[in-house]
């Protein structure tokens, strides 16, 4: 989103663009453009939005009548008409490989980016059979697509599964002599860095909890070992990403909210994670250097926001999908979230959830239309948030205890030694208001897989390494045990 002139100013003159407008510019630009389309009708939104007052929280423009979204969401399509075949010109693609899921590519984002390409004249071939939480064969079946289609550009229209997809079929395309597990993370693959130049790869993402439009790692499910593992690399990060807070108004109230924990728990984590400083050992060459480098300045800074707008906009965006302001600044969140983690790293839930996600056995959430178990990622990474900031908070309780203050706890008259329970009592609280279900029993585990889980995360030391207190197998365990019930 370029950044426009007068940040803390709303007045918009006549013949403003989309390009050249903030983003708090760009709500009311869009109300405007519907007003101009039908003038006839502004004397009854303007009535509507007086006799049906928008409820605690809500955007009193946008949240007051369904039918402005619609000259939103057409503003939206003519900037990715625009935007999408002129990058792709300028990048130089002739044959370009656009990656979606069955489910989206019936949605308005594909076909918006669709008629773009023929629009404009770009060739173009669909791959639509991304699995929702890839695995390795997924990952495979998309890279044979990648390496007979010979594409000189990419577009991932979707969630985090798609543009993860997409990123490996772009890395192994560019080098078709690479066995799958050269560049997959150690211990399970090789962890090679990568040397060869990667095509373009333009990222549209629909959700908002990845924040894979912004980092250079793609996540998988390992289904010989039964666990989560991925690729990481500054080399796959996607050439451009076009965050539209638009392509996520399609997107159910539960997933919503899964989504949001994801950002949750980049946040919290990249933030909490060990400094760099004190991260071991360095690499003798600087093409060994991880791409999670542990919290920093800059990180930090990220980091903080993305929680900040979590705790203001996240129960807005769950509990009402025409709330535009929330969907929106989650949208934000998502990618701010991405850059702080894609750079400190993440830790412990994250290192914790991949066995969670991989170990599945009936489990199939609410509002997800999948043919196979699964667990949600974001809902994998915060059903053990309580139980590891309790465990880490030992380490660096300052940052623990003001994260819990921007969740909304009273830490006036807490003592810092406590600040680990104060930070899980919040999460907890912000869970219960979530309905999110009460723990990893209420998903199907029992103190019986606890061994199981323990050894599906004992490979994820590229991320449990960053955790700031060291932790040994029975403290794995002690933590799956603790997870078990939340309230």
């Amino acid at each position: 989103m370029e950044k426009g002139k007068g940040e803390e100013s709303i007045g918009i003159a006549e013949g403003s663009t989309r390009q050249n407008l903030t983003f708090k510019e760009w709500l009311e630009w869009g109300r405007r453009q519907k007003m101009r389309e039908n003038p006839e009708r502004q004397g009854d939104l303007e009535a509507k939005e007086k006799s049906s007052p928008p409820s605690k929280g809500e955007l009193p423009v946008i949240s007051a009548a369904r039918e402005e979204l619609r000259g939103l969401r057409n503003a939206s399509a003519q900037l990715i008409l625009t935007l999408t075949p002129k990058d792709l010109q300028n990048m130089g693609a002739k044959n370009v490989c656009l990656m979606t899921d069955k489910n989206l590519s019936q949605l308005p984002p594909v076909k918006v980016v669709m008629d773009s390409l023929v629009k404009n004249g770009i060739s173009f071939q669909v791959y639509d059979n991304v699995r929702v939480e890839p695995t390795d064969a997924s990952f495979m079946d998309a890279i044979d697509f990648a390496k007979k289609g010979v594409f000189d550009a990419y577009v991932a229209v979707g969630g985090g599964s798609t543009m993860d997809t997409c990123k490996a079929a772009n890395l192994y395309a560019s080098s078709p002599k690479s066995e799958f597990l050269d560049y997959v993370n150690a211990p399970i693959g090789k962890g090679k860095p990568v040397s060869e130049p990667l095509k373009p790869l333009i990222a549209i993402p629909t959700t908002s909890g990845t924040g894979s439009e912004t980092t250079g790692v793609a996540i998988f499910d390992y289904e010989h070992l039964k666990v989560k593992t991925g690729i990481a690399s500054r080399a796959i990060k996607p050439t451009l990403g076009l965050v539209d807070p638009l392509h996520t108004l399609h997107m159910p109230g539960q997933v919503v909210a899964n989504c949001g924990f994801d950002v949750l728990c980049h946040a919290l984590e990249s933030y909490t994670a060990l400094p760099y400083h004190m991260r071991s050992p360095c690499p003798s060459n600087p093409i060994s250097r991880p791409a999670y480098q542990g919290s920093n300045p800059i990180s930090d800074i990220w980091s903080v926001q993305a929680l900040r707008i979590v705790a203001k906009y996240l129960k807005r965006a769950v509990r009402n999908p025409d709330d535009l302001e929330a969907r929106s600044n989650m949208h934000l969140a998502s990618a701010f979230a991405g850059i702080g983690f894609g750079n400190a790293g993440v830790h412990l839930c994250h290192g914790m959830s991949y066995p969670i996600s991989g170990l599945v056995k009936t489990y199939k959430a609410k509002d997800y239309n999948v043919d196979h178990p699964l667990v949600p990622h974001g809902l994998s990474v915060v059903l053990t948030s309580p139980a590891v900031f309790t465990f880490t908070a030992k380490m660096f309780p300052e940052r623990h205890l003001e994260t819990a203050e921007i969740l909304g706890a009273d830490t006036r008259t807490t003592k810092i030694q406590d600040a680990g329970p104060v930070l899980a009592d919040t999460l907890r609280k912000f869970l219960f208001d979530l309905n999110v279900d009460d723990g990893l029993a209420a998903i199907g585990y029992s103190k019986a897989d606890i061994p199981a889980l323990v050894k599906g995360t004992l490979p994820q030391e590229r991320v449990t390494k960053l955790a700031p207190r060291p932790q040994s197998e029975e403290d794995l365990s002690a933590l799956f045990e603790a997870s078990m019930k939340l309230y």
